[in-house]
């Protein structure tokens, strides 16, 4: 037999698996799924940006190879942005690296700045890409707890203490993804701070830096004084302009590491189809109505699951940004577990939501719900939920036929 890949030995199963297979089954015997699972933009793009698209794919020359750093008008666009947005100047040739999405991005970016054995510093939980592009470019994960932003630096300074060798980079992502939590610019300074004591690079992922409910606009770590000395920042279109499937990213500060990224990415990749490329630097510098206008779409819809859960007795926080809420496990099905719950939600309420412990261990007693349905959706979404709440000890009593077997 042929052993398994050394990568793939790296990886473990992909958790949200189970809950897809338990997904599709009940859609192939006809059950409408009412899915907050995936963060997966339901809303059109905006027209100006696809009519862009259609008007350069026309232009014979656009099948050709492109340029796998991006191409320059794009890259000055991304530059542009963060002189608007944040006050920060880049230099578009040597600061600012197009990717095909951010996910795309911050893979490659571990890929060039890891040697086997690095000790990567990493929030639990998180995206996966955080800790698994680090662990297929061959680095050792030290995960620090991160149900709050204070917790997290605090267990950041202890974890690099102890660690041998000593670790080479911090991750930080706010808007966070699973846990919408935020984060005001002194917590970059502080991040920074403790990122230069202790010799790290600092990778932070902000590709929710648009989708904010509060008047409290997130800020760039490239906002503070010498962060581009050790730090880049992952950004991306796909939430702000719900382009998620046209697959634009952006990395973005550091020289050092952005040469090293391009450099990787020559080898990979003639970057994303060229009309693409043109369109989105159409969306970054054309009116940003839009950007608004999908803003105020995650937000009415963020108030009325919030308010429509708690009537049906699922008491959810506020997320303050992002496109998710972070919910507890309602505490009948508390000792039963994240992913247990997300099952039985499915199946028994047609509602889809993604286990906390996807996310890492320190998810677990949570589930992460995409503001990724409409209002009556959601409306429908909670009387089901209510349902479902009622009959919880019905519900957990035959919960036996997923337990494992002996």
């Amino acid at each position: 037999m042929i052993p398994e890949f050394h990568r793939i030995r790296r990886l473990p199963p992909y958790v949200f698996e189970e809950v897809n297979r338990l997904k599709a089954r009940l859609r192939a015997e006809g059950v409408d799924i009412i899915d907050f699972g995936m963060g997966n933009p339901d809303m059109p793009t905006p027209k100006h940006i696809v009519d862009k698209l259609v008007e350069t794919a026309r232009d014979p020359k656009s099948g050709r190879y492109s340029a796998s750093k991006g191409i320059l008008g794009l890259r000055r666009a991304m530059a542009g942005y963060y002189a608007r947005r944040f006050g920060v100047k880049l230099d578009p040739a040597t600061e600012v690296v197009a990717t095909l999405g951010s996910k795309e991005g911050f893979a490659n970016l571990a890929q060039a700045i890891t040697a086997p054995g690095d000790v990567i510093i990493c929030p639990n939980p998180a995206y996966p890409i955080h800790a698994y592009g680090f662990i297929m470019a061959g680095g050792v994960i030290r995960h620090v707890p991160a149900l709050s932003p204070e917790a997290y630096l605090s267990g950041v300074s202890r974890a690099v203490r102890h660690s041998a060798p000593p670790a080479s980079v911090l991750i930080v992502s706010y808007p966070s993804n699973p846990t919408a939590q935020w984060v005001d610019l002194d917590f970059y300074k502080d991040a920074i701070a403790l990122a230069r004591k202790h010799d790290m690079l600092v990778l932070s992922d902000i590709a929710y830096s648009e989708i904010y409910f509060e008047n409290n606009p997130p800020p760039s770590i490239l906002q503070v004084d010498g962060a581009r000395d050790i730090a880049v920042e992952v950004n991306s279109l796909s939430k702000t302009y719900a382009m998620a499937g046209w697959r634009v990213g952006m990395v973005v500060g550091n020289e050092r590491m952005c040469a090293a990224l391009a450099r990787v990415k020559s080898y990979l990749d003639y970057g994303a189809f060229t009309p693409i490329q043109v369109a989105a630097a159409a969306a970054l510098n054309g009116p940003q109505d839009c950007v608004a206008e999908i803003r105020a779409t995650y937000k009415s819809r963020r108030d009325v699951l919030v308010s429509a859960m708690a009537r049906a007795g699922w008491d959810i926080p506020v997320p303050p940004a992002s496109m998710f809420a972070w919910a507890p496990v309602p505490e009948a099905f508390r000792e039963a577990g994240s992913m247990m719950f997300s099952k039985l939600l499915i199946e028994e309420a047609g509602v889809a939501v993604s286990p906390g412990v996807a996310f890492g261990e320190f998810g677990e007693g949570y589930v992460r719900i995409g503001l990724v349905e409409n209002e009556h959706r959601i409306r429908q979404a909670a009387r089901n939920v209510k349902k479902f709440l009622e009959r919880s000890g019905q519900i957990l009593s035959g919960a036996r036929r997923y337990a494992p077997a002996d």
